[in-house]
């Protein structure tokens, strides 16, 4: 797990640290584009198909609330294999619902063990991996949570097409599940070998993660008011990235429908996106391990706001198309270049003997972000039009911004650890 003078190895981790999500978020990228054609197929309106598939953003957002307490009791490894289990739980209701209520619950549960598998991974990866990699290796956990979602769509597309069906894009999702539970049942918990090589090098030890699990296990609420003050501020400004890629996936389906663009032209310009978006992964890592997390954070805000604000005035354009994949483009590049940035400060901030209730408390606060954009956005197009949608949204970008520029030197200050 450790190089010959103890140091920590990145490589001799990467297959047990990033397999696993690996496998759940090809699953998750699976069944997150056909939901609302699920929830359709069932009888229900446009308007609550857009609900129910949010409810996965809003069941993460309840997740988030026991997950830390539930990571630092149970540790890392139980948690990811508990949380894939309750998703095929979830996965099981939605294949064999009746009707689009017994699908949102299905939905609903998928979200909630979708926080609990988050946390988990991005615990163990704040307790272990040392500062001078640390956002190289959180950008990596995020950009392979991009490749899941950029391969599974087309998995699920291959196996509707030959079965006719689109609840079956729900059984990759649950193979995905069993796969990943099996993996982290096969090899070896780096956690547990990592605290092992730790006795055996005290000096070079990492800060440790599972072997302390338990010792001051604190639920989401607690953790809220003891770190008000970060939260408050550095985590209002992670709300808003949260919100501005959430804001992401739904506008850019939307904004197609709206000027006439089929529904095959989009799943290629929003797959195209993806693939530039998922490029840009370990970019990102290493411009923050460089420079600092400004200089991912702000090009990711601005950017992101930018492209709303575009996209606000093109749509009674004659070249509203062209335009249209212009901006998801440079959204896609936006965001790539903030890969790993939300889980990166949330590292940076937390204790690394217990990182779990901290982190939830984080992740609830850039995922409360998430699951509010697309109520947001659906509530302004419904009362006034999309295009003042993506307006309010650009706008909520640059505020983002200012925030981000105001708090992150102070609380994640630069520190250049990458030699040059």
């Amino acid at each position: 797990m450790t190089s010959a003078d103890g140091s920590f190895s990145m490589r001799s981790v990467a297959l047990s640290a990033f397999l696993p999500a690996a496998l759940f978020a090809i699953g998750e990228g699976a069944i997150i584009p056909i939901i609302p054609v699920a929830s359709d197929n069932l009888g229900a309106t446009l308007a609550l198909s857009a609900f129910v598939a949010s409810l996965i953003l809003v069941g993460e957002l309840f997740g988030d609330i026991p997950s830390g307490w539930l990571v630092s009791r149970i540790g890392e490894r139980t948690a990811m294999i508990g949380a894939a289990l309750v998703s095929v739980i979830g996965l099981l209701v939605c294949v064999f619902s009746p009707n689009v209520v017994i699908l949102a619950i299905g939905v609903f549960l998928i979200g909630l063990s979708t926080a609990v598998f988050a946390l988990a991974r991005h615990a163990f990866m704040t307790s272990f991996v040392p500062p001078e990699i640390r956002a190289r290796a959180l950008s990596s956990l995020g950009g392979v949570f991009r490749l899941g979602y950029f391969v599974g769509p087309f998995l699920s597309a291959g196996l509707i097409h030959l079965t006719g069906a689109v609840q079956s894009a729900f059984w990759i999702h649950i193979v995905a599940c069993l796969a990943a539970a099996g993996v982290l049942l096969v090899i070896k918990d780096p956690a547990a070998a990592l605290a092992t090589r730790s006795l055996r090098h005290p000096s070079a030890a990492p800060t440790t993660g599972e072997i302390e699990v338990g010792t001051e296990s604190k639920g989401l609420f607690p953790t809220l008011w003891k770190h008000r003050g970060v939260l408050v501020k550095l985590g209002s400004g992670a709300a808003l990235i949260g919100a501005m890629r959430a804001g992401r996936q739904v506008i850019l389906p939307l904004w197609a429908v709206s000027i006439g663009i089929g529904s095959s032209q989009t799943a290629l310009i929003i797959g195209i996106a993806g693939a530039i978006d998922f490029a840009l992964f370990y970019t990102s890592g290493q411009i923050m391990d460089r420079w600092g997390r400004m200089w991912s954070a702000m090009p990711c805000m601005v950017g992101l706001g930018l492209s709303y604000l575009v996209l606000s005035v093109t749509h009674a354009l004659p070249n509203n198309v062209t335009w249209f994949i212009g901006v998801a483009m440079f959204m896609s590049v936006a965001n790539g270049i903030g890969s790993g940035i939300l889980m990166t400060l949330g590292a940076d901030l937390a204790d690394k003997s217990d990182p779990a209730p901290f982190l939830g408390a984080w992740r609830f606060t850039g995922d409360f972000g998430s699951a509010a954009a697309p109520l947001l956005i659906a509530g302004i197009t419904a009362l006034v039009s999309i295009s003042l949608a993506s307006g309010v949204m650009g706008v909520l970008g640059f505020v983002g911004a200012g925030i981000l520029l105001r708090y992150v030197p102070r609380y994640s200050p630069h520190q250049p650890h990458l030699k040059r």
